[in-house]
């Protein structure tokens, strides 16, 4: 074989190799302009996860049953994903970004459970960190603050507690970011805006609290009845503290 030959033989493989590569790397540009799956990152609470990949999938295939492997990516609607998903009761935000090779990313953050509204003859609902009234999970089960009484009941219809009784949001949050309070207090009984009673983890006493303002001086009269009348007396010389009317401590 002359080295005209070899030196076409040479040119040919060194074409070929050169345009096995150009069809590898457009196929790999094509590859990274469509759409190639989901990624899932659910931001849990305490460890709690409300909403599960497995739930956030079915909601896509169902919602955008025409998003498949092999879509251009400029065809992802992605405000409509993300609408979507917000629309989830236990859904607080979601975030969708187009990541590397094709990939749809999911960051998800769920609404934190702050107290629980029970209601003997209908659904319960939960009140979230912000005030919104959600629903409750059938999946998990948040231990928080009960709510109960004919006001509690119709805060549900309201949606939000800030908007008809931002107080009793206050009083909530005050018992719920105190340690000592958050494990004394199990459940408020809100029969109307200035009746409220609270019950304890610890003691047979009803705690009538009145209204939900002036919150610092009415937990202080309390904290005085813990610590200096019930030593003397003793835990079950009372079924009633009442600190409803100011500057007062009423034991019965």
């Amino acid at each position: 074989m002359n080295k005209a030959n070899l030196k076409k033989i040479a040119a040919f493989v060194v074409l070929s190799l050169v345009l096995v590569g150009f069809i590898g790397f457009v196929e790999k540009q094509t590859l990274y302009k469509t759409y190639q799956g989901v990624e899932i990152d659910i931001q849990g609470v305490s460890g709690v996860y409300f909403v599960e990949d497995a739930e956030i999938s079915k909601i896509l295939t169902e919602a955008f049953p025409d998003m498949k492997p092999g879509m251009m990516l400029e065809e992802v609607p992605m405000k409509a994903i993300e609408t979507r998903l917000k629309g989830h009761p236990f859904v607080k935000s979601a975030e969708a970004m187009l990541g590397q090779k094709g990939i749809l990313n999911l960051k998800i953050s769920q609404h934190q459970p702050i107290a629980r509204i029970a209601q003997p003859m209908g659904a319960d609902g939960y009140i979230t960190v912000e005030g919104k009234v959600i629903p409750t999970s059938t999946s998990y089960t948040s231990r928080v603050l009960i709510l109960e009484g004919d006001f509690a009941e119709k805060l549900m219809d309201k949606g939000d507690i800030n908007v008809d009784m931002p107080e009793l949001m206050d009083l909530i949050t005050y018992i719920t970011e105190d340690e000592f309070w958050n494990a004394q207090i199990t459940e408020l009984e809100v029969n109307s805006r200035d009746d409220i009673r609270l019950f304890q983890q610890v003691g047979r006493q009803v705690i009538e609290f009145g209204d939900a303002h002036d919150l610092d001086n009415k937990f202080d009269r309390i904290s005085v009845f813990y610590k200096e009348i019930l030593p003397r007396k003793g835990w079950n010389a009372y079924h009633r503290v009442s600190v409803k009317f100011k500057d007062q401590i009423v034991c019965e």
